[in-house]
């Protein structure tokens, strides 16, 4: 038997392992579908924390419950920070983080690193699967010849395949196992491969022609959400001239049955992919002597709305007497979207920033966040306001950046002195809410 119809005879069977490095918002899902899937999964993690958290039946994601991780556990899961234990899997499947450098250029250092450690550790029968958003032509010129100066032949001995992850942290209506997903493979087998393995777990496969193809469609999907929310940004600001309300505009357009999708304005862009990713496609082209204008101009715009909605706040303390130094200011949300508990690339904490510099005195309340979290770039000694009448009155302002469904937005409107609203929560026009 090749090692090919070996390989899909293991995932067939359910007798394969499956080891998953990095165990966060894009691992977990994955480690739980694989594990119900009726699969025995190895996690690898270099946070110690978060590898004694899982051992213990505990999760750290807001929205995934314990009970499913221990349920994990009785089936057979376990955590390591070890990468020895690599060796024990069939498949190895990388998400790991790829953030932008503090050039706004891609870092792929979590990629390098981690391919570096698996390296002493792999062999025959195994298929290696990225799943970490990254510019086209990262699984080929960077895994690969890794791979195959370790003596190992892609295509024969192992197998390398590309499959961006799609999750949306928070989204009860999709699933990991309900999310088709897109794969490439290196060669044909290397397909066929990434097919048997994500097919034992997810619904629907969308197999393409190359990992090339496979990472410029994760990077598509982005960026078409980064420029239409840049372009609705622009709208915004127009619309603020004239006097109309933007939202009214989009719930009128929307019902347009066909040529038009819905996309909303906010203070800026948050979340581990809308924000970076077009950044990846960007650094990219210039090697290929193309410059990406539109992307690059969407991103300007996205960019410039904390500056934007800054000024809306000084414009609205202005309009009752007041100047922003001095000024209270309670930030209501710091998540990057609603209803989570991730604060990746969130806009709330350059707005927080912004404010603090121009001499207001801040606070925020977010129920996701009872103490400020540690941040790489950021921080902020605060705890999570706890709101009430009396608390609300007792700022000058609130700004509302992110839209908790927790929130009492009636309360908040009948005790707030002013409200600048950054989602379009408040529809109907009131004195003491500013839209921006």
């Amino acid at each position: 038997m090749n090692n090919l119809s070996f390989l899909i005879d293991r995932f067939k069977s359910r007798q394969a392992t499956i080891g998953i490095i990095g165990l966060g918002y894009v691992g977990l899902p994955l480690m739980l579908r694989f594990s119900s899937a009726g699969f025995r999964v190895v996690g690898i993690d270099i946070d110690q924390n978060k590898v004694d958290k899982l051992n213990a039946g505990e999760t750290y994601i807001e929205h995934i419950p314990s009970e499913n991780i221990r349920a994990a556990g009785q089936r057979g899961f376990e955590a390591t920070n070890d990468f020895s234990r690599s060796q024990e899997a069939d498949a190895l499947i990388i998400c790991v983080p790829t953030p932008l450098n503090n050039h706004r250029e891609p870092d792929i250092s979590f990629i390098i690193r981690t391919v570096n450690s698996l390296l002493p550790y792999l062999h025959n029968r195994q298929i290696v699967s990225l799943e970490s958003t990254t510019y086209p032509g990262t699984t080929e010129e960077e895994l690969l010849p890794r791979i195959e100066a370790n003596g190992l032949k892609v295509g024969q001995d192992i197998f390398l395949v590309y499959s961006p992850e799609r999750e949306d942290p928070g989204n009860p209506n999709f699933t990991t196992q309900t999310i088709p997903k897109v794969i490439g493979g290196h060669t044909t087998d290397c397909l066929q491969a990434g097919i048997a393995l994500y097919k034992s777990a997810i619904d629907v496969i969308v197999p393409v022609s190359s990992t090339r193809v496979a990472e410029m469609s994760k990077l598509l999907e982005n960026i078409h959400r980064a420029v239409n929310i840049g372009l609705v940004n622009e709208m915004k600001i127009v619309c603020d001239r004239m006097g109309i309300d933007i939202y009214e505009v989009i719930r009128s357009a929307a019902t347009k049955p066909f040529g038009f999708t819905p996309y909303y304005p906010g203070p800026g862009l948050g979340g581990h992919c809308i924000p970076i990713d077009p950044f990846y496609l960007t650094w990219k082209a210039r090697e290929y002597g193309v410059t990406t204008r539109f992307i690059e101009l969407a991103g300007e715009v996205n960019t410039n709305m904390p500056r934007w909605v800054i000024g809306k706040v000084i414009e609205a303390l202005n309009g009752q007497g007041l100047a922003l130094k001095g000024s209270r200011v309670l930030v209501l949300g710091i998540a990057y979207k609603k209803n989570v508990a991730d604060m990746r690339e969130s806009p709330a904490v350059e707005l927080m920033e912004m404010l603090q510099e121009k001499g207001a005195e801040i606070d925020y309340s977010d129920p996701y966040f009872p103490q400020f979290p540690k941040m790489r770039q950021y921080h902020f000694d605060l705890s999570s306001v706890t709101l009430s009448p009396e608390v609300v009155a007792g700022y000058d302002l609130i700004l509302l950046v992110t839209n908790h469904d927790l929130f009492d937005y009636d309360m908040l409107q009948k005790n707030a002195r002013l409200i600048v609203d950054t989602r379009g929560v408040y529809q109907d026009p009131a004195e003491n809410v500013v839209k921006a």
